[in-house]
């Protein structure tokens, strides 16, 4: 089976942030998204994957290095595609068209899910979904009683289903899939200039595949730094990782309310941590209060006060109580 991964997105929403790293490459608690991302639709098809393809824009030998070892590190073999202009979903997923060939999964990199349920890989294909109240910003899907999808609707206004298209997807049959996006394509067929994946969707319904829903027990956002801030909150609340505290983690004089995680060579003195902090490795906390926030690595937090904030990588933060913040990599507010 072929996991294919559309990630060319530049993350405005997470600015400043994606500035200097891709937002499929941010981590939480000591995991970068995308490789959670692979961890989890491995458990859904029992680890059969033979083949991670990531769709990508221009960024650079190191990512492309990164993602090449993510997938290594997880038994995969790896490819890497190229997406230079967005436009639209299925657009994405076509110049991955070599990879759509026997079972493929389909997932977009800011989506992560916890569910408790395995596919049955003779099914013609499934959609992953999450039941929510106000279905009205997303893609929706209408299931019969058996759960196959008797239909697709983009952002409806009407209370048509509560079943939230959440971005995964996964094809018995990729070849069928690719003949469909290679339609809308070469047909130029878009809704407001963009190639849907949900109309090769519905062309693959119409001509008689079953597409089941498959309903998530959670949908984790990672659009911005709040939904960050909060889907680490949960992913330390879950705690399927195990042991979060490196071993070679020195904490003097600390309070410590977990959960939490903290990385290799991280210093805190003199502190108060968690709960619900994820600190990344090399980082310094000195004389601090730490709580509900995201701290990449090689920082230095001192005489401060942070909560519900994402602090990115070699940051100076002195002095300053504040709740909310946001620091991209390399930044200083020292009040000293």
């Amino acid at each position: 089976m072929n996991i294919i991964i559309p990630m060319a997105g530049i993350g405005t929403r997470m600015r400043p942030h994606t500035l200097t790293t891709p937002k499929p490459l941010l981590e939480i608690a000591g995991i970068t998204i995308v490789e959670r991302l692979i961890r989890d639709l491995a458990k859904t098809v029992n680890g059969k994957v033979d083949e991670v393809s990531f769709v990508i824009g221009d960024f650079g030998k190191k990512v492309e290095s990164t993602l090449h070892s993510i997938s290594a590190s997880l038994g995969y073999q790896s490819k890497i595609y190229y997406q230079f202009e967005a436009l639209g979903t299925a657009h994405a997923l076509w110049f991955a068209r070599e990879s759509m060939h026997g079972a493929v999964l389909v997932a977009y990199a800011d989506t992560l899910f916890s569910a408790d349920f395995q596919l049955d890989p003779m099914a013609d294909g499934y959609i992953w979904t999450k039941q929510i109240e106000d279905p009205s910003q997303f893609g929706v899907v209408v299931p019969d009683t058996k759960g196959y999808i008797t239909r697709f609707v983009e952002k409806s206004k009407e209370a048509i289903s509560d079943q939230a298209i959440i971005g995964i997807y996964y094809f018995k049959d990729g070849e069928s899939l690719r003949h469909e996006i290679d339609y809308l394509l070469d047909n130029k067929m878009t809704v407001n200039g963009e190639y849907q994946l949900t109309d090769a969707l519905e062309n693959l319904k119409n001509k008689g595949f079953k597409l089941k829903v498959a309903q998530v027990d959670r949908w984790f956002d990672c659009g911005n730094k709040n939904a960050m801030v909060d889907t680490n909150k949960e992913i330390l609340r879950l705690n399927e990782d195990g042991n979060l505290i490196d071993p070679s983690v020195i904490m003097e004089n600390t309070d410590f309310i977990g959960p939490c995680y903290i990385g290799k060579d991280v210093k805190i003195s003199n502190s108060k941590i968690g709960p619900f902090v994820s600190i990344s490795e090399g980082t310094i906390i000195e004389n601090s209060e730490v709580s509900n926030s995201i701290i990449y690595a090689e920082s230095h937090i001192k005489n401060a006060s942070v909560d519900n904030s994402m602090i990115g990588n070699h940051v100076k933060y002195f002095g300053v109580s504040r709740k909310n913040v946001s620091m991209g990599d390399y930044s200083e507010i020292i009040e000293e």
